[in-house]
């Protein structure tokens, strides 16, 4: 009897585990890297981001160069700390969580939209489909065309109504970071011709 429990519970553990976030990539910068590192019998983020690209229509290049500066692919990556008198740990700065880094809010309004109620921001699946939502709901929304990695980027930082009034023009570090995403987007388009 105790034999027939014993190998579902480590089934089922494993599966647990396979989801959760892990530790990132150590080669983040060759998207083919980051697809050969994780590619495995429980997942495969290559045919979770074609699959993204298929359901919404944002390249796959793009949807990695987000993730790349949000979270540097580290499913558990969470904002600083605020320090109370200057050395106590106090609040995050805000409820960015997991690879995609959404917020409380707008993660909520994914997996309602979506009926994906049991989506985890620390699952690349369901993280990378997120980055794919809200990008297809700024092309909607905006127009910005869906390899436009820099406008995309913008929206994604700024939140749809912020990207609308245009809060990012004064905003450097915005500025600065989609900057990054585009490069990034740019040479992860490149990469990806040669490793699939």
């Amino acid at each position: 009897m105790q034999n027939r429990l014993t190998f579902p519970l480590i089934l089922f553990g494993l599966l647990a585990l396979a989801g959760c976030g892990s530790a990132p990539p150590s080669s983040i910068n060759d998207v083919c890297a980051v697809f050969s590192q994780r590619d495995g019998f429980f997942t495969d983020w290559y045919k979770d981001a074609q699959r993204t690209e298929r359901r919404y229509g944002i390249p796959v290049h793009v949807l990695m160069a987000t993730m790349r500066v949000e979270s540097g692919f580290d499913g558990d990556a969470r904002p600083p700390r605020k320090k109370f008198l200057g050395v106590v740990p106090w609040k995050r700065q805000s409820t960015a969580y997991g690879y995609s880094q959404a917020l409380n809010g707008t993660w909520d309004q994914y997996r309602r939209e979506t009926g994906k109620s049991l989506a985890r921001r620390t699952n690349f699946s369901d993280s990378v489909d997120f980055v794919g939502w809200y990008y297809s709901k700024t092309v909607e929304k905006y127009g910005v065309p869906r390899d436009d990695a820099y406008s995309l980027y913008l929206s994604y930082r700024s939140g749809w109504s912020g990207f609308g009034r245009g809060v990012w023009q004064n905003d450097n570090g915005a500025k600065k970071s989609a900057t990054r995403t585009a490069n990034f987007a740019m040479n992860y388009r490149s990469q990806l011709r040669g490793c699939y």
